[in-house]
């Protein structure tokens, strides 16, 4: 798609910096306007989906509108070069087209993503390492908020009692499907919230209660986001909505800030939702989630490209903050990547090195695909997100001497070192997690058994979105927060359907089997489910309490079975939440 009329295209090369300027600069913004167009366009189908249970079609648009931002910016870095031609470099004509772009979005409900998309422009003509102030937005152009429009929620005061409350707040959320039995879920609701309450210490009763205007979807599922005011007590209200054959059910109530976390954590698919103002969105889910970060908020709207931004301004106050250096990252060191971190900093950079280690077959071009992959892919909680980095700029002291040697060593292609600054070419940032084999050797047995447990529901989570996680070792995983054990390591992942589960075939005579070679042939994506036990390094109570949960992972059945579901077309729905939150355990996905 063009954004400059072909004839002013031709004319271009006469233009002054100033007219120039102007053509650009517009330009940029009818394709801002485009990507914002088709984002709510692809944000707008959900409700019909969940309505018609098309859940395939949630899928294919969920990856649709990943591509999107591509799309566009391609499109319109084309349209720029050819009208710059050789004035595409020159700075004076960039910062004087910054000028007019900042006076176009000033009107604007998402002037904070529209900074964002001309900062992608730029940064795909220049190449810019660091930032430049003048040429790109590296603080917003506004100190506070340029319009002023509804608020992004709606306010239910106090009611004859809580559930005609909820009964209201229900009802005002237009389905075309019938609730199966509003009456019951309203009771349900009703009656976690009271328990709730009294957990907290807070008045038995519900002052008023804000519910976010607009549903957040994902996968099979339906969210109404929300507070409850109960005196000084603010709590979080997100009610999980199932669309089943017999109508919409309320699958649970989530009233603890942890719980709400996790279903917005980094390790899950983007929610669809619509909302004219992410700014708003973004500020009342942080009332409901305040130690999450802004960029995390974003990103969980599907503003991931914003998101980045914000995350790389928040690394940059850290800096401006603290002290700290980079330092290489605990764990063992991968045989792909070099991992390096800050002390009392929750991020990890993640840097492709020159060479990989023997047995590792795979190619620096093969380690990126896999992280596309997983950004297109649906995460299910365990996989953890990524943001890709080119050309960050960081001062050379504040990288520990064995941290420069560490990437001088194996990263020089990726990493240049000079006396004063370090640059990094290219480099994945991710939320710091426990190395799962360390949480498992320093955590007290309960702890160790529990995530042990948590190991085997994250490998069958992956199975069920047909990811195969390729390389098991516990290093491997990491632990979060919240207990949760997710995934990192992604060179060896791959799509569950790709694999060849087989049995392993019995031993010819005893040599066999003290032979360090197999004695049968083993082809690529070849795998062996009852080789897993060997690879998981559980000892004693850990051990026995993974194979009481786990021991089907060890059967080829299970694989095979998935595979099966997967081949068919089935979609299976995660539910973000401990079982015994689920007012309505009836219900199966």
């Amino acid at each position: 798609m063009q954004y400059i009329d072909p004839q002013l295209l031709v004319e271009s090369r006469a233009l002054t910096i100033s007219r120039l300027a102007n053509l650009a600069a517009n330009a940029v913004y009818r394709a801002f306007e485009t990507y914002q167009q088709k984002f709510c366009e692809i944000t707008n189908r959900s409700q019909t989906r969940f309505e018609e249970r098309d859940w395939r079609g949630m899928q294919s648009d969920a990856a649709e509108r990943l591509d999107i931002y591509t799309q566009v910016v391609n499109d319109i870095v084309a349209d720029i070069r050819q009208a710059l031609a050789d004035r595409v470099e020159q700075k004076l004509v960039w910062a004087s087209m910054k000028a007019v772009y900042s006076g176009l979005i000033g009107n604007r409900d998402d002037w904070e993503l529209a900074e964002t998309f001309y900062n992608s422009v730029t940064r795909r003509i220049f190449a810019t390492v660091g930032v430049d102030s003048d040429i790109e937005f590296v603080d917003t152009d506004f100190d506070t908020p340029p319009t002023q429009v509804q608020p992004v929620c709606i306010k239910y005061g106090r009611s004859e009692s809580t559930a005609a409350l909820l009964t209201k707040i229900l009802t005002d959320y237009q389905f075309t499907v019938p609730y199966e039995d509003l009456q019951r879920d309203v009771i349900l609701v009703t009656n976690a919230i009271r328990n709730r309450l009294k957990e907290v210490g807070a008045l038995q009763s519900v002052n008023r209660i804000e519910m976010v205007q607009s549903v957040f979807y994902r996968g099979k599922a339906a969210y109404l986001v929300g507070r409850i005011f109960s005196g000084i007590h603010v709590l979080p209200l997100v009610l999980a909505l199932f669309n089943t054959e017999e109508g919409v059910i309320i699958d649970a109530a989530l009233l603890d800030e942890n719980e709400v976390s996790i279903l917005f954590s980094f390790a899950r698919s983007y929610f669809h939702v619509q909302t004219k103002r992410p700014y708003d969105l973004v500020l009342f889910l942080r009332s409901i989630m305040p130690r999450k970060r802004i960029a995390e908020l974003y990103i969980s709207i599907g503003y991931n490209k914003h998101g980045k931004t914000t995350l790389y301004r928040d690394i940059l106050h850290h800096l401006a903050y603290s002290s700290d250096k980079f330092e290489i990252a605990q764990g063992e060191k991968g045989m792909v990547m070099t991992v390096f971190t800050m002390p009392d900093y929750d991020l990890v950079f993640k840097i492709i090195k020159d060479r990989f280690a023997y047995p590792k077959r795979t190619t620096h071009d093969e380690v990126k695909s896999k992280y596309r992959l997983v950004f297109r892919h649906d995460r299910a909680g365990r996989l953890v997100d990524a943001q890709e980095f080119e050309h960050l700029e960081f001062e050379r002291s504040r990288f520990t001497p064995e941290l420069l040697e560490e990437l001088q060593s194996v990263a020089a292609r990726n990493v240049t070192i000079s006396d004063n600054y370090v640059i990094l070419k290219h480099c994945y940032v991710e939320r710091r997690v426990i190395p799962l084999n360390i949480y498992i050797s320093e955590a007290d047995e309960n702890a160790a058994q529990a995530a042990a447990i948590e190991y085997g529901h994250a490998i069958k989570d992956m199975a069920a979105t047909n990811i195969f996680p390729g390389d098991l070792w516990l290093k491997n995983f990491g632990v979060t927060r919240h207990g949760r054990v997710v995934f990192y390591d992604y060179d060896e992942l791959l799509f569950l359907t790709e694999c060849r589960f087989r049995k392993m075939p019995p031993a010819r005579h005893d040599d066999d089997e003290l032979s360090a070679a197999p004695w049968f042939t083993v082809e690529d994506n070849d795998v062996f489910p009852e080789e897993f036990e060997n690879f998981l390094g559980f000892q004693g109570t850990v051990r026995q309490a993974f194979l009481a949960q786990h021991a089907d992972l060890l059967d080829i059945t299970f694989w095979r079975t998935y595979q099966e579901r997967h081949r068919a077309g089935e979609v299976v729905h995660f539910f973000p939440y401990k079982q015994e939150r689920r007012l309505n355990p009836h219900y199966v996905s």
